[in-house]
């Protein structure tokens, strides 16, 4: 405490002076002139004759009499402590044995010791008769019977048996540091032993500096190329060259139903192979992340709760046939303390069509292409539906839009009779399609509810 005194002031430089003597008064023998007796009415810490602890007991039989310091005699009539004084001698106790408290403690905590010892002794001669007397040496439990590995078709633990081999992890180095994701093997005998593994376009983004690593589920390392990737779809393509593989199988996302059973594989915080389960919680859920002008991803989800965390992007979502029905992408979370929290079963996953279509774009040219209406949205407007921001040049001259009859301040409600009340969903909802489709806007115009077919059409 750095010298300072103890709280309440109970230490003091000096120490505090003893109790059993006055300052100043020597110690005297309590048997010698000016001892004890001789001062008892002079020193006020005196104790009076009466109250002498050393002051000698009645006389009575001791069955220990050596425990007194007796001398020996009769064994039938001990001898009597104190001594009886000479005849003509004024009887006088005996000067007191010089000890104290102390040793009588002390004495005490011997016996203590003693008994201790003993209990402890005796403590383990118990034991060893109560492990002798409770041992059964002829006793053998059975063996369990022998086990299977298999499991039935469409059980979660058969379903990631035959997708983990086909699902990696991703390892990025860049100039922004290191990362990881997951991915898996989309096709293969590609240039002989190459194949492609799809991911999510942020899991690589900044390969381009110092590459990808590949690891495969049975530890396997193997360099990656990244072949194209999209931000707007959240995308991306490594090609792997190793003999062997095995792709998963694509699936129809459209058939998908709220309910259904999924099964999401991953790497969830680096720890490779992690299965998690859950249900569709809901569908073309409309999700946008990274919301960087030019660099948004917008997303027609499935939305599930199977447990989804960071390293869980680029993941497979699997129905109970085992086909990839969504590409793990993003979640939900919530702020807490110097961060976010993980899986709140909230994840949204890139529906495997879209997936599927992307993929191949980037495959073949490198890069994906992405439906357009060429019309502006107006952020900023809080009322019903989606409105085209009114001022000139918000439909562009020549575009889809334009060309359907759109007009600066229409108020989209409806994509094919599909409410849409922000402009992220609106967006969502034409990226999920492909160029040439044509849509249904349900638009208000003053008073007046029109129908509207727009056919899109590829940006660039």
């Amino acid at each position: 405490m750095n010298g300072s005194s103890a709280p309440g002031g109970w230490s003091h430089p000096g120490g505090d002076a003893p109790r059993d003597a006055p300052h100043g008064t020597p110690d005297l023998p309590r048997d010698a002139p000016g001892g004890a007796a001789h001062d008892a009415l002079h020193d006020p810490w005196a104790a009076p004759p009466p109250a002498d602890p050393w002051a000698a007991p009645p006389p009575a039989p001791s069955p220990h009499p050596s425990a007194w310091g007796a001398p020996s005699g009769d064994p039938e009539r001990p001898a009597a402590w104190p001594p009886a004084p000479e005849a003509g001698q004024p009887w006088s106790p005996p000067a007191a044995p010089q000890r104290g408290r102390t040793a009588r403690l002390l004495g005490a905590g011997s016996a203590v010791l003693l008994l201790s010892v003993a209990g402890g002794i005796a403590g383990s001669l118990l034991q060893e008769r109560w492990d002798d007397s409770r041992t059964y040496p002829s006793v053998t439990l059975p063996v369990p019977a022998a086990g299977s590995a298999e499991r039935p078709e469409g059980s979660v633990a058969a379903i990631a048996a035959a997708a983990l081999p086909s699902v990696v992890a991703l390892q990025v180095e860049s100039s922004a540091g290191a990362g990881t994701g997951s991915g898996f093997v989309l096709r293969t005998g590609v240039d002989g032993d190459a194949a492609f593994v799809l991911t999510n376009d942020h899991v690589v983004a900044g390969a381009a500096d110092g590459g990808v690593t590949v690891v495969f589920q049975d530890g396997v390392q193997v360099p990656g190329e990244v072949v194209g990737s999209d931000t707007s779809y959240d995308l991306a393509v490594v090609r792997v060259e190793r003999p062997g593989l095995r792709a998963l199988t694509m699936g129809d996302s459209g058939s998908v139903v709220v309910g259904d059973r999924v099964v999401a594989v991953g790497a969830p915080l680096g720890l490779q192979g992690t299965v998690t389960e859950g249900i569709v919680s809901a569908l073309n859920r409309p999700v946008t992340a990274g919301l960087d002008g030019a660099e948004a991803s917008y997303i027609q989800a499935i939305q599930t709760d199977a447990a989804i965390n960071p390293g869980n992007s680029g993941g497979p979502l699997l129905n109970t046939r085992g086909e990839v029905i969504g590409v793990n992408s993003a979640i939900a979370s919530v702020p807490v303390v110097g961060g976010t929290a993980g899986s709140i079963g909230l994840g949204f996953s890139i529906p495997a069509e879209q997936a599927r279509r992307t993929a191949e774009q980037l495959i073949r040219t490198g890069r994906a292409v992405h439906p357009v209406i060429r019309v502006s949205l107006d952020s900023q407007y809080r009322g019903e539906g989606v409105l085209v921001l009114d001022q000139p040049g918000a439909v562009q001259a020549g575009g889809p839009g334009d060309r359907a009859g759109l007009r600066p301040g229409d108020v989209v409600l409806a994509v094919d009779g599909r409410p849409v009340t922000e402009p992220a969903e609106l967006i969502v909802d034409i990226r999920a399609r492909q160029p040439g489709d044509t849509v249904t806007l349900t638009v208000r115009r003053g008073e007046q509810t029109l129908e509207v077919p727009v056919t899109l059409e590829a940006d660039g």
